[in-house]
């Protein structure tokens, strides 16, 4: 097999390549730049860290200009933090809590974006090596000299040296998803309007395949990070917010795919696929590209729109034409006919509901990426969206809580780093870096994986030691031939994670090391053993943090943050239908919308996300299939939805009081409860590891009552009155649908507790 495609095939878009290939050309051009030409040791030595932690260690994502952006920031967080470093370095007290709260700060800080998340080895390693490499103050132009030089070379190497292709896999995910859908819409339309054509069956089938394929392609690729893949930009942000929602649109055109039978045709229902499918083709044709007119997306819209409203005043009719197209009848037909007939209309409108939701986002993503320069400058953004400190204080906001696995890894990262500096400073070794390095490479989420990679770690550091041992005591004393290695070691010490093993990269960084001080200081293969030494004793610190901070796993703590969001998105639909039922019942009194309800089912949303995103970062077996664990996120992010489409559903009500709907309104109530207290008890066993219970069956007899309770303003001859009936009955629909959705998640709930 050719090298090229067999390493393509361990690491995707050759990324780690690339970024071994800038580190080998830049890292060792700045140490002998430092040590050759400027001749001095700390210039030299912090150059080439620098260059190694801002090319090696990271690698953003996003257009060019995002990239150099970011790459930018890094350097400059760098200076201050190797500022800080310098500044504590002499004091051990003062490191070892310096230490602690940078390493917090930092790795909490990943909550809020991609962009910090994925940078935060190179920040914590701009820490660690000004304050485990002890110097005087008068040492601190040096190390930021140094800092500085592979801060401007790894900003250039970025640009010109082999520049990443834009990688936006979410936003093309996504786009191939909003033409699928498109397709199936058409595709169910066009079948359904010719009286279920066979010539157009296989064309239907094959738009089903490749929606489903689409779907599936995206989420994919938004599980394939372990952190969401999102930066605090606009346009990040809004197109993380499609995932759920074209997931949800998925299930939506699936529910209202046509049936087999010869049940008649509603032409409006299907004007409103047809009309959605052209809002999605705008919506593609804009993500494709970047920050383009909308003007087609809001024509595309304005015709939805247009459609939603034709289709919900054929809806809102007399009771006589919803059942079959007569006029003038007097009396209504049988509630399940009046349920029947409402099916269609109520799956469009939860069709228009999702459909105009993300192309509204689609239109802030665009909107966002057409600002000029000094907009961005200045954090203006597009009217209807949240500023970035905003949202960062949000996303902040969702982990301060004693269930968040962000916020345990935070504080173990914290506490085990600030140990080995503490350690490393007590014990007097020489080199305290390693120390401190050491427990950073293989602290993971739990005790067992800890103990896993000190296994690795330290197998591979002593396979680096005795390689490159040789090595030095065949070479002697000659450091040009060091010279010549040193770039081979930084291409290996990048590619062998990626391509080999957490412990190949450790022996390919312990032979970078050995290389990169013995051109310093010719020691030998002593220098080899003293990283084994010093890695073994980090290795130690990060295994008893591991022990004392985390004993039990991503495991339970996934079954936890199942647990709180099913039980904080089912409050939220609770409280949407009764904000709803309120408004048109002249005996009850009004309610503000659940809007602090909403914001707790998104923050436990966000802690799921995460935690879920650490557990499929551990190794190990995983005795749950990921689809099935999958398919619960999505469960609740479906269950969320839902709440916000019966929100919408009766903010378009006046809020005026037209009777006495006590009759109704306590139907809804009642089956609200009903399913919230279906979604509280499986919550509860995810806590308590019990099998949930069986998913509730469909009441016929109470979709006949609130038919019956609602049966006078169904007869009504003022419009207004049927409507707000029509409404009771899609909420109860929606009822259904998170009723339906138990049947979904039942199994799989069954398989998490039962193999933990």
């Amino acid at each position: 097999m050719h090298p090229l495609r067999w390493l393509g095939g361990r690491d995707r878009d050759l990324a780690a390549l690339r970024r071994s290939a800038r580190a080998a050309i830049v890292m060792p051009a700045m140490f002998a730049l430092g040590d050759k030409v400027i001749q001095n040791p700390a210039i030299a030595t912090f150059a080439a860290f620098g260059s190694f932690a801002m090319l090696l260690l990271v690698d953003f994502p996003g257009p060019l200009r995002e990239r150099l952006q970011a790459q930018a920031l890094l350097g400059l967080a760098g200076l201050a933090l190797v500022s800080l470093g310098t500044l504590v370095c002499r004091s051990v007290w003062l490191s070892t809590l310096a230490m602690a709260a940078v390493g917090f700060v930092v790795i909490f800080s990943g909550v809020i974006s991609s962009v910090v998340a994925s940078a935060t080895f190179s920040l914590l390693l701009s820490f660690i090596l000004p304050v485990t490499l002890k110097g005087p103050l008068s040492s601190l132009p040096d190390r930021l000299e140094g800092w500085a030089m592979a801060s401007g070379a790894a900003l250039i190497a970025v640009a010109v040296l082999w520049p990443t292709p834009r990688r936006g896999p979410l936003r093309e995910a996504a786009t191939r998803v909003c033409r699928a859908l498109a397709a199936r819409l058409h595709a169910d339309a066009a079948y359904l309007l010719s009286g279920r054509d066979e010539a157009l069956a296989r064309d239907h089938e094959h738009a089903v395949e490749q929606a489903q394929d689409a779907l599936a392609a995206m989420h994919h690729a938004f599980l394939a990070t372990p952190y969401r893949p999102a930066s605090l930009s606009t346009s990040g942000r809004t197109i993380l917010r499609l995932v759920d929602e074209l997931g949800w649109l998925g299930a939506i055109v699936g529910q209202a795919a046509p049936r087999p039978g010869s049940m008649p045709v509603n032409r409006p229902a299907c004007a409103v696929k047809v009309a959605a499918a052209g809002v999605l083709d705008r919506a593609a044709e804009l993500l494709a590209g970047e920050g383009g007119d909308c003007a087609a997306l809001h024509a595309a819209l304005d015709e939805l729109g247009g459609a939603l409203g034709e289709m919900e005043r054929g809806a809102t009719v007399r009771p006589g034409e919803i059942a079959d197209g007569s006029v003038g009848e007097a009396s209504l037909p049988a509630p399940e006919q009046v349920v029947s007939a409402l099916d269609p209309s109520f799956r469009a409108l939860e069709l228009g509901f999702a459909v105009t939701n993300i192309a509204r986002n689609v239109d802030l993503a665009a909107a966002a990426e057409r600002r000029t320069w000094a907009q961005r400058l200045l954090g203006r953004e597009p009217a209807g969206l949240a500023g970035q400190l905003q949202v960062a204080q949000r996303r902040a906001t969702a982990h301060i809580d004693r269930g968040s696995v962000w916020l345990h890894n935070s504080v173990r990262g914290a506490v085990g780093l600030a140990l080995a500096v503490l350690v490393a400073n007590e014990t007097g070794v020489q080199h305290s870096f390693w120390v401190v390095l050491g427990t950073l490479s293989v602290l993971r989420s739990n005790a067992l994986n800890t103990g896993q990679n000190i296994l690795r770690g330290l197998a591979g550091t002593v396979a680096g030691f005795v390689v490159a041992g040789g090595l030095v005591e065949l070479i002697g004393t000659d450091t040009t031939v060091l010279w010549f290695l040193l770039p081979v070691a930084v291409l290996l010490a990048g590619i062998a994670p990626a391509a080999i093993s957490f412990a190949a990269g450790q022996a390919a960084f312990t032979l970078t090391l050995v290389f990169l001080y013995n051109i310093i200081q010719p020691a030998g293969w002593k220098v080899g053993l003293l990283r084994v030494e010093d890695i073994a004793i980090g290795c130690a610190v990060s295994l008893l943090v591991g022990l004392l901070f985390w004993p039990r796993g991503a495991r339970a703590a996934l079954r936890r943050a199942l647990a709180d969001a099913y039980r904080e998105s089912a409050a939220y639909l609770a409280g949407a239908v009764d904000y709803g039922v309120r408004r048109c019942d002249a005996g009850a009194e009004a309610i503000a919308a659940p809007e602090a309800e909403a914001l707790r089912a998104g923050a436990a949303a966000r802690r799921l996300d995460d935690t879920f995103r650490t557990y499929l970062s551990e190794r190990g077996a995983k005795p749950v299939p990921l689809s099935e664990v999958a398919t619960l996120l999505s469960g609740a992010g479906g269950l969320r939805i839902a709440a916000d489409a019966v929100l919408d559903l009766w903010r378009r009500e006046d809020g005026a009081s037209h009777g006495d709907r006590a009759t109704a309104r306590a139907e809804l109530l009642k089956a609200s409860a009903a399913v919230e207290g279906w979604y509280d008890d499986l919550a509860q066993s995810f806590v308590e590891r019990s099998v949930p219970r069986e998913p509730l069956e469909r009441d016929a007899a109470a979709d006949g009552r609130l038919v019956e309770a609602v049966r006078h303003d169904l007869r009504a001859e003022s419009g207004e009155s049927t409507a707000t009936a029509v409404r009771m009955i899609w909420t109860g629909d929606h009822l259904d649908a998170a009723r339906r959705l138990q049947r979904i998640v039942f199994e799989p709930a069954r398989s998490a507790v039962a193999g933990g």
